[in-house]
């Protein structure tokens, strides 16, 4: 559903698990990185929120986008980590380089969840503009990183 139809901070947690023994890796990325700082803050106060230990949580970057593929899969291969959570920003720009690097780690982020049969949250923010970027980063139609929280844990629970 498009972001401007449903609030990414807003979910109803009837039925979440219990968390306080899950381990919880976030990848972010530095590339637009008061954004992604803003996403990942959103990750991991929302898993706070629900139970998880600060201690269990695991904040890791990467220089960009592309880049989340390798750092979810060097996460994920760890028997102890329960699920992943990506995080970055593609804005659309003078090139098609959104529409490759979008596409490559969706499908790289698909294959380690399949690989180590565990959650691996695609949370990309992907706009044609900055100011469209801020409005999911905790703006008007709320925090991507929340949504990319919420989905981890309901995937534990499935």
């Amino acid at each position: 559903m498009a972001s401007a139809l449903q609030n990414l901070s807003s979910y109803d947690s009837t039925g979440f698990i219990d968390i306080s023994e899950k381990r919880f890796g976030l990848v972010v990325a530095e590339w637009n990185r008061e954004l992604t700082d803003t996403l990942s803050g959103g990750a991991y106060e929302t898993l706070l929120k629900h139970g998880a230990k600060p201690e269990n949580i695991f904040r890791n970057t990467v220089p960009g986008s592309f880049e989340l593929t390798l750092g979810a899969q060097l996460l994920a291969q760890h028997d102890e980590m329960d699920a992943v959570i990506c995080l970055g920003v593609v804005i659309k720009g003078d090139t098609k380089h959104d529409d490759y690097i979008c596409h490559a780690v969706a499908q790289g982020l698909t294959t380690v969840g399949l690989k180590y049969n565990k959650p691996v949250i695609f949370g990309l923010v992907t706009t044609n503009t900055l100011e469209q970027a801020w409005d999911r980063a905790g703006g008007q139609h709320g925090n991507k990183g929340v949504e990319a929280a919420v989905a981890a844990i309901q995937m534990l629970g499935f």
